[in-house]
């Protein structure tokens, strides 16, 4: 982690909680070429979270399971099945997912059809008015649903938006996850949870109340970037 990393939320460790040593690196927020804003592989994501010194990566593509499936057969102690939902209000991040939820359903709908399948249920980057929808109100009404909130998302344009999150997550009682949002290989491990072993949605739930989140924004010509490949793959364009 460079320089310019910082940690922003943490929960310190305690008698009888786990070590620092024994802690994994897990980046909880990634997207390959299934999103539409992005071009990475599967093998490239997963060799980018190598470099990274990740122990676990969450693939989260755009109302999508299908990069995270492709993952997985490649490196399934690596990967954790995510997908970043659509819903008419703002996006959820959902982890463990087992069954494709489609996208602009309502969040109550939305939540139901994720908590069927046992998912991890987070909220992405819930300040950002760039790319939220989510209002106060909104977020408030589901607290009681949620098992986290992204309060560390490395797109985010300003350090005031993840402080904000972090702010709403202790306010509620909530945990935080963190990630880099990467859509590129370059930007995979800018953000990350550092947290005991967990292997389910229910060891996580666990975990997590464990972990500290360190990270630093990506550049912001990654960040237009995204837009233009969004753009370009609509229309076909090469």
């Amino acid at each position: 982690m460079s320089k310019q990393a910082f940690i922003l939320y943490n929960h310190p460790i305690t008698s009888g909680e786990t070590k620092l040593s024994d802690r994994m690196r897990v980046d909880f927020h990634n997207h390959t070429h299934y999103s539409p804003d992005s071009l990475t592989s599967a093998s490239e994501l997963l060799k980018a979270a190598g470099r990274a010194g990740l122990d676990k990566i969450a693939v989260t593509d755009h109302n999508s399971i299908g990069g995270a499936l492709e993952a997985y057969s490649l490196a399934p102690d690596l990967v954790i099945v995510g997908e970043e939902v659509l819903t008419t209000k703002g996006e959820i991040l959902a982890l463990f997912v087992k069954e494709f939820v489609p996208p602009r359903l309502s969040p109550s709908e939305t939540i139901r059809r994720l908590r069927e399948q046992g998912a991890f249920i987070s909220i992405s980057h819930p300040f950002d008015p760039f790319r939220s929808g989510w209002s106060l109100q909104d977020l408030e009404e589901m607290v009681p649903d949620l098992d986290a909130v992204e309060v560390f998302n490395s797109h985010c344009f300003t350090r005031r938006m993840n402080e904000q999150a972090a702010h709403f997550a202790r306010q509620h009682g909530l945990a935080g996850t963190a990630g880099s949002d990467a859509h590129w290989p370059m930007e995979v491990g800018n953000g990350f949870l550092t947290l005991p072993p967990f292997n389910n949605a229910a060891e996580l739930r666990s975990a997590i109340r464990q972990a500290n989140v360190q990270g630093k924004r990506s550049c912001a010509w990654l960040r237009f970037l995204s837009p233009y490949v969004h753009i370009r793959k609509k229309f076909g364009w090469g």
